[in-house]
C-alpha cells in the first residue's frame, strides 16, 4: 500500500471544530455550487436572443469567456484571502458580487456592459468555485469528505447539464433577462445559511495580516493576458498577428514580474511552497492536464453527435450527460479504494482508465449508433471519478487550516488554465484537421465547402444546399478531426498519469492541524 489516508488519532486541534447544524452549511454550499455552475453554460442556448435584443454578434464569445477568465484569475486571490481572513467573509463576499453581477447583467443595455457584468458575476462565481470546496473540507474529517465532495460534484454536474435546457426554456417561453434574474433569490437563500449557521473558531495571529495587492494584480494581469490571447488566437486574429505576439508577450513579462515580487512578498498571494512540494505540484500539474482533457468531451463531443450521428440538441446533451451521471458516483465510492491502496494508486488507476478510454473513442465506428459513445462517456465519468476527489481530498489533507484555501485554489487554478489552452490548441487541430480534408475534397464537390468546424456544423444543421454526397463527405470529416482531438486528450491523459507517476510522492501525508503548524514547509515524510 502506497498511503494512508486514514487520519490520525484525534488531538485537540487537530481539526477545525464542526459546526453545529452542518446540514443548513452543507444547503448553502450546494445552492452556491448550482449558482456557480448554472451559469457557467446557461446563456447558450440563449445566445440568439441576446444578440437579437443587444446586438455585438461579432463579440457575444465574450459573454463566455469573460466569466471564465475572472473565475481562473481570481481563484488564487480568494484562496490566499480565505486563509488570511477566513472562509466565511470570502464566501458571503462571493455570493453578494455574484449576485449583484447577475442583477447588472439582468438590466444590460448593450452588448459591453453585458459582457462587463459577465465578469462582475465571474469574480463572484472564482470565490464560490474555490472557498465551497475548502469549506466542506473544513466542515467534515477525511473519512467523511467523499461524501460531500460527491455531492457537490453531482449538484456541478447536473446544473451544467441542465443549464443549456433552462436558458432556452426562458429565453423561449419568458426573456433571456430572467436567466440572471433567478440567480437572486437562490444567492439570497444562500447568504442567509452562511450568515445563521457557518461559524468558524476564532484564531489568533500573532501579527496584522497582511494582502499582497502587487502580487495579485501581477497575477490578474498575467492571466487575463495569457487567457485573452488564448481565446481570442485564431478566432478574431491569426495566432502569428500582432495583437498575439503583443498579448503572449506582455503575459509572460507580467509573469515574470509576478514571480519577482511573490519571491519579496512577506504573505505571497501564491506562495512557493504550491510549487516546492511535491504532492501540491504533482498534483496541479495532473489537475493542468485534466482541464486540457476535458475540451473533448464537453466541447466537441456535442457537435460530433449532431453533425456526424444525426441526433438533435437534446439527445446529443444525453450522450454527453453519462459522464456526468458515473463521476459522481464512482467520486462517492473511491473512498473504498484509496482508503486500500492510497490516494496516488488511486488516481493512477483512475487516469489509466481514462487514457485507454480516451485512445478507444477513435476506434468507434462511422457513423455508428448513439450508445456507443454515451458508453464511452459512462466509462469517462467512472474514470475521472477516481482520479479527481482522491487528489483533491489528499491535497487537502497534506496541509493545515491556514494553507487549505491556497492549496485547493492552486489546483482549481490549475485546471481552469488547463482547459483556456485546450480550447485553443484542440480547436487549431480539428480546423487544421477539417481544412486539410476539405482541400483533400474531390471536385465534384469542392464549391461551396464551408471551411472551419463552426462553418461545417451549420452547413450539416441545414443540407439543402449540400448534396448527399457533400453531406456524408463533411461528416466523415468531422469525424476525423473529433478522433484527432480525442487522440490529443489522451495525451494530455498520459501526461496526468506520468505527472502522478514520477513527480507525485509514493505516500500523501495526511497532517493534524499541530503538525502543520508546526511544520509547514516540511513535507513530513511525503517522499518516503
Amino acid at each position: 500500500m502506497d498511503a494512508d489516508p486514514r487520519p490520525p488519532a484525534p488531538q485537540p486541534h487537530s481539526e477545525t471544530p464542526a459546526p453545529s447544524g452542518r446540514r443548513p452549511v452543507v444547503a448553502a454550499l450546494m445552492l452556491g455550487m448550482s449558482l456557480a455552475a448554472l451559469d457557467s453554460t446557461i446563456i447558450s442556448t440563449a445566445v440568439p436572443q441576446i444578440v437579437g435584443d443587444l446586438g455585438g454578434f461579432s463579440v457575444f464569445s465574450w459573454l463566455f469567456s469573460g466569466y471564465l477568465l475572472a473565475v481562473t484569475v481570481s481563484l488564487p486571490l480568494y484562496g490566499k484571502l480565505s486563509d488570511t481572513f477566513g472562509r466565511k467573509p470570502i464566501l458571503l463576499a462571493g455570493v453578494v458580487l455574484f449576485v449583484i453581477g447577475s442583477l447588472l447583467c439582468a438590466g444590460a443595455w448593450n452588448m459591453a456592459s453585458l459582457i462587463a457584468f459577465r465578469v462582475v458575476q465571474g469574480l463572484g462565481g472564482g470565490a464560490l468555485q474555490g472557498t465551497i470546496q475548502v469549506v466542506a473540507a473544513d466542515l467534515y474529517p477525511l473519512k467523511e469528505r467523499p461524501k460531500i465532495q460527491a455531492r457537490l460534484s453531482s449538484v456541478w454536474a447536473l446544473s451544467s447539464v441542465a443549464g443549456p435546457a433552462i436558458g432556452g426554456v426562458l429565453a423561449g417561453y419568458a426573456d433571456w433577462r430572467w436567466i440572471f434574474l433567478i440567480n437572486l433569490p437562490v444567492g439570497a437563500l444562500a447568504f442567509t445559511l452562511i450568515t445563521r449557521h457557518l461559524h468558524e473558531p476564532r484564531r489568533h495571529r500573532e501579527s496584522r495580516p497582511r494582502v499582497d495587492w502587487a502580487g495579485a494584480l501581477g497575477v490578474f494581469l498575467s492571466g487575463g493576458l495569457l487567457l485573452t490571447a488564448l481565446v481570442q488566437g485564431g478566432v478574431a486574429w491569426s495566432w502569428l498577428s500582432a495583437p498575439s505576439l503583443t498579448m503572449l508577450g506582455g503575459a509572460a513579462v507580467c509573469a515574470a514580474a509576478t514571480v519577482w515580487i511573490e519571491r519579496r512578498a512577506a504573505e505571497p498571494i501564491i506562495p512557493g511552497w504550491v510549487w516546492h512540494r511535491r504532492t501540491i505540484s504533482a498534483v496541479n500539474v495532473a489537475f493542468a492536464a485534466l482541464g486540457l482533457l476535458m475540451i473533448a468531451p464537453t466541447v466537441f463531443l456535442p457537435t460530433y453527435a449532431q453533425s456526424v450521428l444525426g441526433l438533435g440538441p437534446i439527445p446529443a446533451g444525453f450522450v454527453l450527460s453519462t459522464m456526468t451521471l458515473s463521476w459522481p458516483i464512482a467520486a462517492a465510492l473511491s473512498s473504498r479504494v484509496y482508503n486500500r491502496v492510497g490516494f496516488r494508486r488511486c488516481a493512477i488507476t483512475g487516469m489509466t482508465a481514462a487514457t485507454l478510454v480516451l485512445a478507444a473513442f477513435p476506434l468507434l465506428p462511422y457513423p455508428g449508433a448513439a450508445w456507443q459513445p454515451a458508453l464511452i462517456m459512462l466509462l469517462l465519468g467512472g474514470a475521472l471519478g477516481l482520479f479527481q476527489l482522491p487528489l483533491i481530498i489528499g491535497v487537502q489533507s497534506s496541509v493545515g487550516w491556514a494553507e487549505r484555501g491556497t492549496a485547493t485554489a492552486s489546483i482549481l487554478f490549475c485546471r481552469q488554465v488547463g482547459q483556456s489552452v485546450g480550447a485553443a490548441l484542440f480547436g487549431a487541430v480539428a480546423n487544421a484537421t477539417l481544412a486539410s480534408r476539405l482541400t483533400e475534397a474531390p471536385d465534384a464537390i469542392r464549391p461551396g465547402l464551408p471551411d472551419d468546424l463552426d462553418s461545417v456544423s451549420r452547413a450539416l444543421e441545414h443540407p439543402g444546399t449540400l448534396t448527399d454526397q457533400a453531406a456524408d463527405y463533411l461528416r466523415r470529416a468531422v469525424d476525423t478531426a473529433v478522433d484527432h482531438v480525442y487522440l490529443g486528450s489522451a495525451t494530455a491523459a498520459l501526461l496526468a498519469l506520468l505527472a502522478l507517476v514520477f513527480l507525485a510522492p509514493r505516500r500523501f501525508p495526511v497532517r493534524t492541524e499541530a503538525e502543520a503548524e508546526a511544520g509547514a514547509g516540511a513535507e513530513a515524510g511525503a517522499d518516503a
